[in-house]
């Protein structure tokens, strides 16, 4: 009887096994890579909070001084995103038409239509040229820094300066006249695209317990009062 029992044992076993197999085989078989986003720079989603409602979560405090800053508290350059870095994965999410190199990761050429000035970018890679297009942090490093940042680990600070939801790919000039100035210092030329950058913002600052002044928060809700419906981008 034993013997009988433990062959009836296996041999529910196997079935189970070819079971588990067969639907693992399937759903292989049947997956396929989710489409890339219509809109990478995450205009507005839905299904999240509306941003003037959500501003008044962050806490708001005067700024932490930054005279210990320096960038590589956030980590050297970008990070490695599998064979690739951060950059090279921003634009290939925020640009258009693009021209990969051998590697199938470094982006040669490309159209950018940029978010922080509405010009139409075409991109190409060189010593000379690469810097026409940046990647910005939304929420500037510095600004991170004086506003909570400082006590982080240098784990945290480098997640933070690698985060899609912190970066968008924009015109060279505009990113470098930004500087490490938040809301309440520049914001955007193309008044178009003010509400999603403040959206933005917020939406970094919730996701870090990053805090923001009271400049800060008058800056932002004078934008949102504008665009009351505007929602947060998908974190």
């Amino acid at each position: 009887m034993t013997k009988v029992y433990r062959r009836r044992q296996v041999a529910v076993l196997v079935l189970v096994f070819l079971s588990l197999l067969a639907v693992f085989i399937n759903s292989w078989l049947s997956y396929s890579p989710a489409p890339p986003s219509a809109d990478p720079q995450g205009a507005a989603d839905n299904s999240q909070p509306l941003a003037i409602s959500q501003l008044e979560n962050l806490e708001i405090k005067n700024w932490q001084a930054a005279s210990d800053y320096v960038r590589s508290e956030f980590g050297s350059g970008w990070a490695s995103w599998q064979t690739c870095d951060t950059r090279q994965k921003i634009l290939a999410r925020d640009l258009s038409e693009i021209k990969y190199g051998e590697d199938n990761c470094t982006v040669l050429s490309c159209v950018l239509n940029d978010p922080y000035t509405g010009k139409v970018i075409n991109f190409q890679r060189g010593s000379t040229t690469s810097n026409a297009v940046q990647i910005d942090h939304v929420v500037a490093l510095a600004n991170a820094w004086q506003t909570g940042a400082s006590y982080w680990d240098k784990t945290q600070r480098i997640a933070l300066a690698n985060d899609d939801l912190e970066l968008l790919a924009v015109d060279g000039p505009a990113n470098n006249q930004k500087s490490a100035a938040d809301a309440a210092q520049w914001l955007p030329s193309n008044l178009g695209f003010r509400c999603q950058y403040v959206a933005r913002q917020i939406a970094v600052k919730l996701k870090y317990l990053l805090w923001i002044t009271p400049d800060e928060y008058s800056a932002m809700k004078t934008v949102l009062t504008t665009c009351p419906d505007q929602h947060l981008p998908t974190p």
